[in-house]
């Protein structure tokens, strides 16, 4: 059997959303956008959503409009991709690492207050796999020290903590539609918030700081003059991103509940191995983004790496989350090998393998990875 590590679940309506797009003469950003933000901002509660081009761009955003500048630290957690860090830079800011905890893989709360300085603007928190961080302590770090809260719910729609969607809890969250996502697009992303100026604002950066958006222009009444405010990106959705959106947003908690269910499998099936670390959530409800297995090294004869071998032998596609940030050259050559300050990355780091988990996945395909999986544990313990 062949198991890919992610399908993209896409439906007749989906690709009905998305021609219908295509023959209304709106292929780049237009009322569908619109419509998609209106429709966002009131699925999460959120008084104002914007559409963007990724998640990169919403997190890059968010920090704008804050202010983040030069001379400004932004802690984030090591265990994530590099688009969490790269965005700070962007801003002429200091990325600061921190570690993350060993089962949910966040942030660690204990990490944030050692790296605390006066330098600190903001936080960024990343919801792991789909697993909310510990918001109510890093909320309350954030007011005691005057720090902004930007949540990188990548991860995490739909996702709940304290009865809260994630994303909505802190002063801004950032959202992605790439194609492994519940939500899927293809590629897109949105900011929300409830700070009406901070909107403005990023609705105007993300088409180069125009005071028009282009359907505004050239649509029935519109106007070719327009002014540029200040410098801004190419960061805005189209409108067959946003079509898609509007119909998978429909079906959101439905797909939840099925990359739910499997990994609720997973989670049974392994518990029994104690060559194998499942993953299972402290508090909230995770969207299952990933399901983040752990090997137990000190029971096998195998590393997580020819673990994964053993996996692509049976035809099981399987990927790692994540490299940790300060393994990459670049940031090795600006900040130094620090490897030792992060205990709790590498011990995740050397025993995680992310399984497939994806809502088409067939019981039979479940049953597959699970039977594998405890399959090679069982051959290579110790």
């Amino acid at each position: 059997m062949n198991i890919p590590f992610h399908v993209p679940y896409t439906d007749d309506s989906d690709i009905e959303a998305a021609v219908s797009a295509i023959k209304s003469g709106w292929t780049t950003m237009g009322p569908k956008t619109i419509e998609f933000e209106k429709s966002f901002a009131q699925y999460t509660g959120m008084p104002f959503s914007v559409a963007v081009s990724s998640c990169t761009a919403a997190l890059h955003l968010a920090l704008k409009v804050c202010g983040i500048g030069s001379g400004s630290e932004v802690i984030v957690p090591a265990n994530t991709f590099v688009a969490t860090a790269e965005v700070v830079l962007y801003c002429g800011a200091t990325p600061v690492f921190a570690d993350v905890d060993r089962d949910t893989h966040c942030i660690s709360v204990d990490s944030i207050y050692r790296l605390l300085s006066p330098k600190t603007r903001a936080i960024i928190p990343v919801h792991f796999a789909g697993t909310p961080s510990a918001m109510d302590a890093i909320l309350d770090i954030a007011a005691q020290h005057n720090l902004y809260v930007i949540e990188d719910a990548a991860h995490a729609l739909p996702s709940w903590y304290g009865g809260k969607l994630a994303g909505t809890l802190g002063h801004a969250g950032c959202y992605s539609f790439y194609a492994t996502k519940t939500l899927a697009t293809g590629e897109g992303g949105m900011l929300v918030t409830r700070n009406e100026d901070w909107a403005q604002r990023a609705g105007r950066l993300r088409l180069h700081g125009m005071n028009r958006d282009a359907w505004k222009r050239y649509d029935r009444g519109g106007s070719w003059r327009y002014d540029i405010e200040e410098m801004g990106y190419k960061y805005n959705m189209t409108d067959i991103a946003a079509a898609m959106g509007l119909s998978q947003l429909k079906k959101v908690e439905m797909l939840q509940k099925k990359r739910e269910a499997i990994a609720s499998k997973y989670n049974d099936a392994f518990a029994a191995s104690d060559a194998l670390i499942p993953y299972s959530i402290k508090e909230g409800i995770s969207a299952w983004h990933l399901y983040p297995l752990k090997i137990n090294p000190e029971a096998l004869t195998i590393s997580r790496d020819e673990f994964i071998m053993k996996l692509e032998e049976r035809g099981i596609k399987t990927s790692v989350h994540f490299i940790p940030l300060y393994r990459f050259s670049y940031f090795m050559n600006k900040y130094g090998n620090q490897e030792k300050y992060f205990q709790n990355c590498e011990w995740i780091f050397a025993r995680e393998i992310s399984l497939p988990i994806f809502p088409s996945m067939t019981d039979e395909q479940v049953d597959y990875v699970i039977e594998s999986v405890l399959a090679i544990a069982q051959q290579f313990k110790r």
